[in-house]
This record gives C-alpha cells, sequence and structure tokens, in this order.
C-alpha cells in the first residue's frame, strides 16, 4: 500500500500534453543527413540513397544552385507537388513563396551553399476567404558535389493544414496534410 499522500495539485493528466506533430519527415531527413555526414563536414550527393528516408520521400526535395541566390527542384516529392497544384520538378524554389519574400530566401540559399550552413524555415501562408491558413516548415540540407563544390540541397518541406484547390488546368491530385 502506497502511504505516499496524494495531491491534486502535482497529478498533470498525460492526456492533455500534445507534443507538437507532424513534422516528423523533417526529423527523419535531418537525422539521415547527419548519419551519412559521420565525421565530415557535408555528405556528397552521391552518398544519399532514397531508401534511407524512405518515410519522409514525399516530404523531400534535392535543389540544384543554378546561380547565385537561385536553385531549381531538381527532385521533388509529390507533397511539394500538391501544394504547387502542378509538377514542381524544375521549378525554382522561390516559386513556393510571395514575391515579397523571394529575395530573402534567396539570401537564404546563399548561406546554405557558401558557408555552408543548414538552413530552416517556419512558413505560414496568408488566409483569405478563399482559402485557410496553412503552415509549414522548410530544411535545406547542403550536399557536395563529386568535383567538391555545394551546390546540391538535400531539402524537406511538411505542411499543416489544409491545401485549396488547384490552379484551372492542373492535373495534380490533390490531398489534405
Amino acid at each position: 500500500m502506497d502511504n505516499y499522500p496524494h495531491n491534486a495539485q502535482n497529478v498533470v493528466a498525460m492526456s492533455d500534453y500534445q507534443p507538437e506533430t507532424g513534422y516528423a519527415a523533417i526529423a527523419q531527413v535531418e537525422a539521415y543527413w547527419e548519419a551519412v555526414r559521420g565525421a565530415r563536414l557535408l555528405p556528397k550527393r552521391s552518398d544519399i540513397d532514397p531508401r534511407g528516408i524512405e518515410q519522409a520521400l514525399e516530404n523531400a526535395f534535392i535543389l540544384e544552385r543554378i546561380a547565385p541566390g537561385i536553385a531549381r527542384l531538381r527532385i521533388a516529392g509529390s507533397h511539394l507537388n500538391d501544394v504547387m497544384g502542378m509538377e514542381a520538378r524544375g521549378m525554382p524554389l522561390t516559386a513556393f513563396f510571395m514575391p515579397a519574400a523571394r529575395a530573402s530566401v534567396s539570401d537564404l540559399l546563399e548561406v546554405v551553399f557558401q558557408t555552408p550552413a543548414i538552413g530552416t524555415l517556419n512558413l505560414a501562408s496568408s488566409d483569405g476567404p478563399d482559402r485557410t491558413r496553412l503552415e509549414a516548415r522548410m530544411l535545406l540540407l547542403p550536399l557536395k558535389s563529386d568535383l567538391g563544390d555545394v551546390s546540391r540541397v538535400l531539402g524537406c518541406f511538411v505542411s499543416k493544414g489544409e491545401i485549396g484547390p488547384a490552379p484551372a488546368g492542373s492535373t495534380s491530385r490533390r490531398s489534405k496534410c
């Protein structure tokens, strides 16, 4: 028999505790990048195996630097296509952002490629009469090319909320995230 005095003020209902969820794909991609990197400053693009991030593939992408502050999507998971309402592969990363934010994204890309550094973004869409607010996170992890320069990024993009309708003429499938 427990003789410890039970005080209701010290009892916390575990059912009320809701840890931040929904961004597991970002954690998986970052953990994989760290594991592949090991003791090196950066992993090589050729070291990345999609099987290592199998549960996060729909949210993953590979960027290629094509000019200062400009990187295009070489590989884009299906979630990125859903958010854009079209095939995202080949598009510049800045296409995901409002024009006013694109310069900041370009600056961050340069830091990721030049320093090199890990880039993280906490994002939110504006809400309006025809759309609901969408919150998202993006992770940018630099990769070395086989030539030794930093020209690729392994990324992950996860959004929370309902994705709005696709643009007219789009054939992309729609889903809720």
